[in-house]
């Protein structure tokens, strides 16, 4: 049963298209004699044994590179990929356009050829694709692992550590909450309307008469709409008492002076008048 399962998923899976190359040179490689690389010299380059397009699909975690006729579209060799850098997919070391490939024609069968491209940039775009397919894979298989076992994970810890404290600033808080707690409500008047606080010490801001005048009248206080007239809103400061007739007689002193100075023989009664 499991392994119908597995063959179901693999039935599935879809074959996305990497990367196309429409011109790509197919070389016959010599045997390799010793363990060093290949070198793409030795290939006799201006023969190719064919010439046609190359495409890179991906289905599951495995690339395949297949080599197609240009018009037509067939097959003519398939290179599968199970990881890369590895043996399926190699670099020549004296050029950068230039790879040796492992073909396999589904029989068991495996040979190496070698594969060229025009372009350096295509030969770039090949390498890039390639690289970009197997990181998928591995990004895939960790986030599989971890799925598996979640509790193998770095676990994310908020708590405080010991010793570990925290400041708050609340100098605004207190601000706001003392200019609330400072507000007074306004004393409300007769009739509705609000009056203002009396001065402070208490006194009287009434206007003093000074002494000896009286004023020559006495303004009535404007009455407001519906406020009615009492003592305490006619109340003005009494006049001071009646001047007595020392002091009403301002001419008493100057009399007195102008009549001992009218008798001049009084006051010099010793000399001999001429």
């Amino acid at each position: 049963m499991a392994a119908m399962a597995a063959a179901a998923a693999e039935e599935e899976e879809y074959e996305a298209v990497l990367c196309v190359k429409p011109a790509v040179h197919v070389y016959r490689v010599p045997p390799r004699a010793s363990n060093r690389g290949y070198r793409a010299a030795e290939w006799q380059l201006d023969q190719p044994a064919w010439s046609g397009r190359l495409r890179i699909t991906a289905k599951g975690k495995i690339a395949f590179i297949k080599l197609e006729d240009k018009t037509s579209g067939e097959l003519f060799a398939q290179a599968p990929v199970e990881q890369f850098p590895g043996i399926a997919v190699e670099s020549v070391t004296d050029s950068s356009r230039y790879f040796v490939i492992r073909i396999e024609d589904g029989n068991g069968r495996r040979a190496f050829i070698g594969v060229g491209f025009v372009d350096r940039g295509d030969a770039f775009d090949f390498n890039v694709a390639l690289q970009d397919h197997f990181k998928w894979v591995r990004q895939q298989s960790e986030l599989a692992k971890q799925a598996e076992n979640p509790d193998q994970g770095p676990k994310l810890d908020l708590g405080f550590k010991e010793g570990q404290t925290i400041k708050l600033n609340i100098a605004n808080m207190k601000k706001k909450e003392g200019a609330t707690g400072n507000t007074r409500p306004r004393p409300a008047g007769l009739g509705g309307l609000s009056l203002l606080p009396p001065p402070p010490g208490g006194k009287s801001s009434a206007p003093v008469c000074p002494s000896g005048e009286r004023p020559s009248s006495v303004s009535v206080p404007t009455q407001l709409p519906g406020t009615p007239i009492t003592d305490s809103l006619l109340a003005w400061p009494q006049p001071a008492a009646a001047p007595s007739a020392a002091a009403a007689d301002v001419w008493g002193d100057f009399a007195k002076a102008s009549g001992s100075a009218s008798n001049p023989t009084q006051a010099n009664a010793g000399w001999v008048q001429f």
